[in-house]
């Protein structure tokens, strides 16, 4: 029974963080939602797009190259150089802004005061469109990311973990590093939404876009602004999930497992995109841990597996039932 109990603790400290890997992607969700009303389904594809251009980018890689040896019999890899961790991530960075630009710029101007619905149908055209010129971009093949960020066991807490109780907890230095990053961007991004002036006019924006535009708002700023934030939340979530498993195109599809988190948390809260991404991360683990262990067998006469594919879901139709706004999130009130 020992051994189970620090069984089930090491895999809810696994949960942990894998559930601020899920926030990282959530947080893109709510601060477009936040400045726009947008839920935008293309952030996943946003952040398989910052992942592949910054691998692209560092190894030197020829954009369309398989496009150009096509069209004229070609055949161009490579520009024959490799650039330096941070002057890639730099021009990633310049990549992601100028997306947002012309986000704004070919598609969020012709549909302001639309109704939601539409604004959602866009954003998935938008992720499609991204996920075609990603793969037009820089290939369809498996990268790998060539950062100094740590990964493998954390030899600290496997030590500690073993003289305390005899059994090493196996912690990811990489989803410690997510970890950090994630309470950064939480901190960075509350305060810049509560105390700032642009942070205030976001979330008039949200609000009322006309009224928005009435009081002298920049709805166009805002928009680019925005964009340009998520973008980068983007690129910071796609870097980390891609040195995790590498970058290949179902990473886009790291959004499914963001939108339970949103649920929980609220699509209003960044706080809670934080929270309700631990609450998915530990449930399912230690969910999947009890009923897949051999006493929970015994006791009830059978066992589940593959519970971490389905448990999420679960939870968040749970709260969509009884707290629709989500632990944190903003009850909408409308009066006819």
């Amino acid at each position: 029974m020992y051994d189970q109990l620090l069984y089930g603790i090491e895999a809810a400290i696994n949960g942990l963080m894998t559930g601020v890997m899920y926030s990282l992607v959530a947080l893109g969700f709510v601060l477009i939602f936040k400045a726009s009303g947008i839920f935008n389904y293309a952030q996943g594809v946003m952040a398989l797009f910052g992942a592949l251009t910054l691998v692209g980018i560092q190894s030197g890689q020829v954009p369309f190259a398989g496009l150009i040896n096509a069209i004229f019999g070609t055949n161009i890899q490579n520009f024959g150089w490799e650039l330096p961790a941070i002057a890639a991530i730099i021009l990633t960075i310049a990549m992601m802004i100028l997306f947002a630009w012309m986000v704004e710029r070919y598609l969020l101007k012709h549909l302001i005061n639309q109704e939601p619905i539409i604004l959602f149908m866009a954003t998935i055209g938008l992720a499609y469109f991204m996920e075609g010129v990603g793969d037009l971009m820089w290939g369809s093949d498996i990268k790998k990311i060539d950062l100094p960020i740590p990964q493998g066991i954390n030899n600290t807490i496997d030590s500690l973990t073993y003289d305390w109780f005899g059994y090493g907890f196996y912690i990811d230095n990489l989803d410690i590093t997510a970890s950090v990053l994630a309470i950064i961007l939480v901190v960075t991004l509350t305060i810049f939404s509560q105390y700032s002036s642009t942070g205030r006019a976001l979330r008039a924006v949200a609000d009322d876009h006309q009224a928005a535009l009435s009081v002298g708002i920049s709805l166009r700023s805002i928009w680019v602004i925005v964009w340009s934030i998520a973008g980068f939340i983007a690129l910071v979530a796609g870097v980390m999930w891609g040195a995790k498993s590498g970058v290949q195109f179902s990473l886009s599809l790291i959004t499914l497992k963001a939108l339970p988190v949103l649920m929980l948390g609220g699509f209003t809260s960044i706080p809670g995109a934080i929270i309700g991404g631990m609450i998915i991360g530990v449930g399912e683990k230690v969910f999947e841990f009890v009923v897949s262990s051999s006493w929970f067998g015994d006791a009830m006469g059978f066992t589940m597996n593959a519970t971490e594919n389905w448990f999420a879901y679960v939870l968040a139709l749970v709260f969509l039932v009884f707290r629709p706004q989500g632990l944190f999130g903003e009850k909408i009130i409308e009066r006819v």
